[in-house]
């Protein structure tokens, strides 16, 4: 819940910067539903547009929700849904999870379904258990054969200042990995996994080097251009 239309100044920077750099990575922001047209309008063609949460019908009575057409409507080619900030701050389910990223495919937006676990999850060693479950009841079996993104998200590295360390991400990346191919095949081979937990530009390198991290799904660093690029640069180096 950041950003107003002066804001946007900040793809006005982005776009100055993006075609100087090899398109070697998908580079994607997902801004309040507020801006996305505006946002849509004036980014790069290189860059893209998605939202932050989509309901998971089509249209209704459903006041202050959106759904997965309007922001295809409004631009947006992909969606975030299950995001830690949403199940916590509105109770969204698994399975509320798993609805919405069916949504999302009906819309043709492609989805980003969000994993992780809590400080009290990792400190009792059941973060592994812990991942299966949660994607076990959030990714739909409609996935198969479609393209979408798993990000995970420690929520305990969550501007909280501390961040898992390579070995920590490697385990849980792995695990997800397995899973996704022991149930989607060669889907799940080519899935990209991201990495969420408070990636910034002094360590995004790092973090992007290690096995099955194809990527990040960017929080505060996201605000500014200049951090954002910074990210960027480092994943295509």
């Amino acid at each position: 819940m950041n950003g107003l239309s002066a804001a946007l100044a900040e793809v006005d920077a982005i776009n100055d910067i993006l075609p100087q750099l090899e398109d070697k990575a998908d580079c994607l922001l997902c801004p309040p539903a507020t801006l996305i047209a505006s946002m849509k309008a004036r980014a790069h063609p290189r860059l893209k547009v998605g939202g932050q949460s989509c309901h998971a019908s089509e249209n209704g009575a459903h006041t202050g929700d959106i759904a997965a057409e309007m922001l295809a409507d409004a631009g947006a080619s992909y969606v975030i849904v299950g995001h830690s900030e949403r199940r916590q701050d509105h109770g969204e389910t698994d399975a509320d999870i798993a609805s919405q990223a069916e949504a999302a495919l009906r819309a043709n937006l492609i989805p980003i379904i969000c994993c992780g676990e809590s400080l009290e999850t990792r400190k009792a060693d059941a973060t592994l258990d812990f991942i299966s479950a949660q994607l076990a009841g959030s990714l739909p079996d409609s996935l198969s054969a479609q393209t979408f993104v798993v990000a995970y998200e420690p929520i305990w590295a969550i501007g909280t200042g501390e961040v898992a360390t390579p070995d920590q991400i490697a385990d849980v990346h792995a695990h997800i990995r397995n899973i996704l191919v022991e149930r989607f095949a060669d889907t799940g081979t080519n899935t990209p996994i991201l990495y969420g937990g408070s990636m910034k530009p002094g360590n995004a390198a790092d973090i992007l080097a290690v096995q099955n991290v194809d990527g990040g799904l960017i929080g505060g660093a996201s605000l500014k251009a200049a951090d954002f690029m910074s990210i960027y640069k480092a994943a295509i180096a």
